[in-house]
């Protein structure tokens, strides 16, 4: 299994699939996330070579987004660090995995073109080196979000 870590979409086909309905029904979206070691904003932007670590650049996505989740009907679940790898092999862990609600795709596909979510954006991509972003449904039998 190959693993690619993006910090946003570059595939045209997957981006045209974000846009499409989805399953029906609330989903969860999975995100493992890799931490860059040092922020890297843009030379323009207020806080390059502010010295941040790529954390506390995402800390600060992670924050904006937590505010504006609820006017798309979605919410954090859970988010926590990676300490171990009981099962299988990867070349490099990640750093945090988050846990998101969302009612369907076409909400997170609206936060994810709002404006205020492109405002917050910017922090995400100064601090992550990569992300695995995994959309699952509640029918395993554990309930819904």
């Amino acid at each position: 299994m190959e693993v690619v870590n993006e910090v946003l979409p570059g595939d045209p086909a997957r981006i045209a699939a974000m846009q499409e309905k989805g399953p029906d029904g609330p989903i969860v979206m999975v995100n493992l996330l890799k931490f860059r070691e040092h922020a890297a904003y843009p030379e323009d932007h207020p806080d390059h070579g502010a010295g941040l670590s790529g954390r506390e650049a995402y800390q600060r996505y992670a924050e904006a987004v937590t505010r504006i989740l609820p006017d798309y009907g979605g919410r954090p679940l859970w988010a926590g660090d990676v300490t171990f790898l009981a099962l299988g092999e990867v070349e490099d862990l990640w750093d945090e995995i988050a846990l998101v609600a969302y009612p369907d795709r076409a909400a997170l596909w609206a936060m994810s073109t709002s404006p205020e979510w492109m405002a917050a954006a910017v922090h995400r991509s100064a601090g992550l080196a990569g992300q695995l972003n995994i959309e699952t449904t509640s029918d395993a039998g554990f309930g819904a979000p």
